[in-house]
């Protein structure tokens, strides 16, 4: 069968997947792979394999590109001790604690004579990374607060990157090179932050660009250039094609797109890339579907299941510290969150395509393969599906249809409106005629008053809708109040004592209407 009838089935059963996944309310990645699972079991298709070729050539810039795109810089800045600590360290931390454990119930289950720490070590720094991709997209449906979900997506663009690097340097160790602890550590900071440069680099001109031109074939022509020249450009560096794009994908998201980009441009390239979200996702996961074995996941499964309970108590135990370390700081995170984040560490083909990368004479290479795929099987599956659960028995997400409702016409208010300040720009401009305007701004007012009568009703039923929007305008009103201290301070109104105590006093309002949102 030719590659292009191939992949023309493979979006084919992508579509009917999701149209399914759609009608019968189930995560469309988990379907995706159990399509994958199935038709791989029967041969009706023979797809082409998931190497490390075709995942950094193709899926992966375009992956990681969309997530940093759409991720607002100013609430990753916000928990960016969080994420950090998630990311780095804590992936540092992860990889000893998983390897430690897998290590000790081999020698005392016996479940693989002679597997060593070596190879414990390998498996933990290949299994690290974490694929968000699923628990987002449930997220998004939930109603989770969007906190949750920043520190989810913004550790998974940070770990893949950190997690490759170490991956390297242990294999590089392993073989026999000659790297002091030290030497791991500049070699990391030299990968990593190599990376962050180049794709800082490239986002940068790319922005540049944009807000040159206003075009938007071109300019999504260059957000891809952004994606997949940072990737490559890094890659042949040395340094971390990971890192670069999503540095790279993050400034286009945010600089580029702010500064450069009209409104109907923005609306197009945003839907461009969700539409190549959607169907590298689609492949991606049919693809680790088709990887799969399941003959040989059945025969090993006492060492998968071991492998499974090491990686998550792992990943607990690092979050459970990191969550006990930053507890009293601004980026804190709630207790409820520690399990939701730990079940919602799925692990995806970045993880299959390191283990199927390895050297042909590696010791136990067949073993770390099947683990490595039945954790990946395992955490998409039985993670995936219970994750809902999980979110409602901890009391995260507000699904509830009246709040949905609420969503709705708030939404309808502040498109009414924007739809109004425009119209009174073109006004001011005489682009149109002024009957027309009238007309025009007359259907948008009706439109706004519909709107605010359903609100303002809602607000009279429902006293908790109300608390929660007086909330949430105190702390948008508070972020503004420090925006203009630090306009104030920079233009010599307030002096660095002055100003260093009004940012005190606003940051401790700031954390206690933090931590009176948290308690609800």
């Amino acid at each position: 069968m030719h590659i292009e009838t191939t992949f023309i089935l493979l979006f084919v059963v992508a579509t009917t997947v999701a149209i399914a996944a759609r009608r019968f309310r189930i995560p469309y990645t988990v379907a995706l792979v159990v399509a994958g699972l199935v038709l791989g079991s029967v041969h009706v298709l023979e797809p082409p394999h998931l190497t490390k070729e075709l995942l950094f050539a193709v899926f992966l810039p375009g992956l990681l590109f969309e997530a940093a795109f759409h991720l607002d810089f100013t609430d990753f800045w916000r928990d960016r001790s969080a994420i950090f600590a998630l990311s780095v360290p804590g992936v540092v931390a992860a990889i000893a604690l998983t390897a430690g454990i897998l290590t000790w119930l081999a020698g005392t289950l016996h479940f693989a004579n002679g597997f060593g720490w070596e190879s414990a070590l390998v498996f933990a720094a290949l299994i690290a990374a974490t694929d968000p991709i699923a628990v987002v997209a449930l997220f998004k449906t939930m109603g989770v607060p969007r906190r949750l979900a920043v520190l989810v997506e913004g550790e998974s663009l940070l770990n893949d990157g950190t997690s490759i690097v170490l991956f390297t340097l242990v294999l590089g160790a392993l073989a026999g090179a000659e790297i002091s602890f030290g030497g791991l550590a500049v070699e990391f900071v030299k990968v990593a932050g190599g990376g962050a440069l180049v794709g800082g680099m490239v986002g940068l001109a790319v922005a540049q660009v944009i807000r040159r031109v206003d075009d938007p074939m071109i300019e999504i022509t260059l957000t891809t250039i952004a994606a997949y020249g940072a990737f490559v450009a890094a890659e042949e560096l040395l340094f971390s094609g990971v890192i670069a794009t999503v540095v790279a994908g993050m400034l286009c998201g945010n600089y580029a797109k702010r500064t450069g980009m009209s409104p109907s441009t923005r609306v197009a390239v945003e839907t461009f890339w969700e539409y190549v979200a959607f169907a590298l996702n689609s492949i991606v996961f049919l693809l680790i579907g088709f990887e799969v074995r399941l003959s040989q996941l059945v025969e090993a499964w006492p060492a998968i299941l071991l492998a499974y309970l090491a990686v998550t108590v792992g990943r607990g135990v690092v979050i459970t510290g990191v969550t006990a370390l930053l507890h009293r700081t601004r980026s804190r995170i709630p207790r409820g969150w520690t399990t939701a984040l730990t079940w919602g560490g799925l692990r995806g083909g970045l993880s299959m395509v390191l283990v199927l990368g390895l050297p042909t004479d590696f010791a136990w290479r067949g073993l770390l393969i099947t683990m490595t795929f039945g954790v990946v099987l395992l955490s998409i599956l039985l993670n995936g599906l219970t994750m809902p659960v999980l979110l409602r028995w901890l009391g995260i997400g507000h699904p509830e249809e009246r709040r949905v409702h609420h969503e709705l016409y708030r939404g309808k208010a502040q498109t009414a409106t924007a739809a109004l300040t425009a119209l009174d720009e073109m006004g001011r401009a005489r682009l149109v005629h002024a009957d027309v305007l009238q007309q025009v701004r007359q259907d948008y007012e009706d439109r706004l008053n519909r709107a605010e009568e359903e609100i303002s009703g809602m607000h009279l039923d429902q006293h908790g809708l109300r608390d929660e929007e007086l909330r949430r305008v105190r702390r948008q009103l508070i972020v503004i109040e420090k925006d203009q201290a630090l306009e104030a301070f920079h233009q010599g109104m307030l002096s660095q004592p002055a100003y260093e105590r009004l940012v005190a006093d606003i940051d401790a309002r700031l954390l206690e209407l933090d931590e009176e949102l948290e308690r609800e």
